[in-house]
């Protein structure tokens, strides 16, 4: 038996790159805190390390009182005030009488502040980060008022009576101004009981005793969610206009196939198509401000068809299988909002007819060799 191990070293160096240079910063940032409060009460700084420095140190440079310097051991940093034992470990300066640039000299509460200053930086960062990734990202909250479609209900809130399109309104009387409240509110309740709106109409549902145990098992999966505007049918009518035939629906995606003459060149019409119809589609507003795109990848070729499935469950679908095919979902998955992305055996096919702008060569799940893609513009 022969086992081959690959390892992207490329990939790794960029991590550990990536890694070392986020490392570093923190520990500059860290030992900026302890620099400045020692500077600020009339300390003198004699060393200011990134990385520790045994021996000998990669770089070093003295301006004023303090040498600059990065080490060799990357396990930390620091800066060597003097009148402090610190990482240096240098006690032949204690033997001598306090001199006033000394942190031994200063009094207690400046003392504190120097050696709390990088946790304070430390801490300072920590703040500034979330504040950015907040700022960035922020937080979606989804208040009640805008839900249009409602919610759509699994099979735990099935099982207690909500429907889709229910909207909750309440809590045990309690108004819920936003969704993302809703599994907040059930938890910290005893015995709780939903207000509803459905269709227009008012009702309660009160849970059964033990629900809110086996949702928490459950971790809040499997109970409701909020329900969004179903496009995948303004798909289905170019695709069949253009003569072609949906093999399924994969979530939010429609797996087509076309067969017989010209069937790239249809399949490509109703890409163009779907792609203009979909980017004609109003900003839906009520929840998300969702705006509808959509991605295409086309491939063609000989592909496997037939019945696949369990005889013994008695459920046969008829599908298409083989690389064609996976390759059409990998080039989908490669394609960015509103791109259509073909390989070079399509481009040669098609390039009389259709209007196409090479990507370049990108890499593909499971293939060994990078794949040259064009961009179908019209």
């Amino acid at each position: 038996m022969m086992i081959l191990l690959a390892f992207n070293w490329s990939s790794f160096a960029a991590n550990l790159g990536q890694f070392i240079l986020a490392f570093s910063i923190l520990i500059i940032l860290h030992e900026l805190g302890h620099f400045l409060t020692a500077r600020w009460f009339g300390c003198r700084v004699e060393k200011f390390y990134l990385f520790f420095n045994p021996w000998f140190s990669l770089w070093k440079k003295k301006k004023g009182d303090t040498e600059y310097g990065i080490g060799w051991i990357p396990l930390g940093g620091y800066v060597k005030i003097s009148g402090m034992i610190d990482e240096s470990m240098d006690k032949e300066a204690m033997k001598s009488p306090p001199q006033p640039y000394e942190f031994r000299s200063k009094p207690a509460w400046q003392r504190l502040i120097i050696m709390l200053g990088g946790v304070i930086v430390n801490f300072i960062l920590a703040l500034i980060i979330f504040a950015m990734i907040l700022f960035v990202w922020g937080e979606e909250r989804l208040p009640v008022k805008n839900m249009k479609y409602g919610l759509a209900a699994d099979s735990l809130a099935l099982s207690v009576g909500i429907k889709d399109g229910d909207i909750i309104t309440a809590v045990n009387n309690k108004p819920l101004v936003y969704e993302n409240d809703l599994s907040k509110n059930m938890l910290l309740s005893k015995g709780v009981v939903l207000s509803v709106k459905r269709n227009g109409k008012d009702t309660s549902i009160t849970l059964p005793e033990g629900f809110i145990s086996k949702l928490t098992k459950n971790q809040l999966k499997g109970f409701v969610s909020p329900r969004v505007p179903v496009i995948v049918d303004t798909m289905v009518k170019e695709i069949i206009a253009q003569g072609g035939y949906v093999d399924k629906f994969i979530g939010d995606a429609v797996m087509a196939v076309f067969r017989g003459d010209y069937h790239l060149d249809r399949a490509l019409d109703a890409s163009l198509a779907v792609r203009n119809k979909i980017n004609s589609l109003p900003v839906v507003e009520e929840q998300f401000s969702f705006t509808p795109k959509v991605s295409i990848g086309i491939n063609s070729g000989e592909m496997i068809s037939g019945n696949i499935g369990s005889a013994s469950l008695r459920r046969l679908d008829y599908t298409v299988i083989g690389d064609v095919v996976n390759t059409a979902q990998r080039l989908q998955a490669a394609a960015a909002q509103n791109q259509i992305l073909i390989d070079e055996n399509c481009f040669k096919k098609v390039s009389e007819s259709f209007n196409c702008k090479k990507v370049g060569e990108i890499s593909l799940k499971n293939k060994s060799a990078k794949v040259v893609v064009y961009e179908v513009m019209d």
